[in-house]
């Protein structure tokens, strides 16, 4: 059966009419006439309204436009940008010049990187127990914090960035963007996405583009809600929506002059 639609729109493709003994639609098409007549089929099977079905879940992430807003006096000046630009471009050559020297140097026996999808493990790795579990640090472990890697988090050491492949950095970046979504941001969140932004290869992955507008959008967000220029999370923000709008040529998130 035809619907309405279908009957006062011309045939682009005129089929012959069809002899269901001689054609079979359960077979693969045997000639152009048989391949129309599939297509046509299928066409009319298909309903004429359709709704998707939205996971009011990941509508959250779009709440970053309620708060992308411009931080007149925090955000930076176009020269500053183009010198961090400069330097991360600058990185990013040291790092692949590097690279294969540092991926087959052996690591520490007190470093066991998580498997890629183990997220709770690579937060753990990345940011520390301390800052995971929420535990806060006595006075004198401020002064001496020493390196129990295990509670403050593994620095992106070059031996370490160096041996994750393109799919693991995207998984990483992935996990703690995500957490910062949820939190605030630390040093050890901002050492740890420069490094893997500075591996991270071009022309990105729809996924890895993706992500980096969501650090972005992120970052602005808690840029905004900053009561002061003094505040030392400032520069690393900024330093963070830099490398993606300017670098990454995201150029609808970035500051301007």
């Amino acid at each position: 059966m035809k619907s309405d639609v279908e009957e006062l729109m011309p045939r682009l493709l005129p089929v012959e009419s069809c002899d269901t003994e001689e054609y079979n639609s359960t077979e693969p098409p045997r000639n152009p006439q048989e391949y129309l007549r599939q297509v046509q089929r299928e066409a009319s099977l298909c309903p004429d309204v359709v709704v998707a079905q939205i996971d009011p879940k990941k509508l959250k992430k779009q709440s970053w436009l309620l708060n992308c807003k411009t931080c007149y006096g925090f955000s930076p000046s176009l020269k500053w940008q183009q010198q961090q630009v400069s330097k991360f471009s600058e990185v990013r050559q040291s790092v692949n010049k590097h690279s294969q020297h540092w991926k087959s140097q052996f690591l520490d026996d007190n470093v066991v990187m998580p498997k890629m999808e183990d997220e709770d493990g690579w937060k753990r790795f990345c940011l520390g127990e301390n800052v995971c579990l929420d535990i806060q640090l006595k006075e004198d472990d401020n002064v001496n914090p020493g390196l129990d890697y295990i509670k403050t988090g593994f620095p992106p050491f070059l031996s370490i960035v160096s041996k994750l492949n393109q799919s693991t950095i995207s998984a990483v970046l992935e996990y703690l963007i995500n957490w910062f979504e949820e939190r605030d941001f630390v040093p050890q969140l901002g050492r740890w996405l420069y490094a893997l932004l500075a591996c991270l290869e071009k022309p990105l992955l729809p996924e890895a583009h993706s992500l980096i507008r969501q650090l972005a959008r992120r970052c602005s967000a808690v840029r905004a809600n900053l009561e002061s220029k003094d505040d030392e999370r400032l520069s690393a923000l900024n330093l963070m929506i830099c490398i993606v709008a300017r670098y990454f040529e995201q150029n609808d998130l970035a500051d301007k002059e």
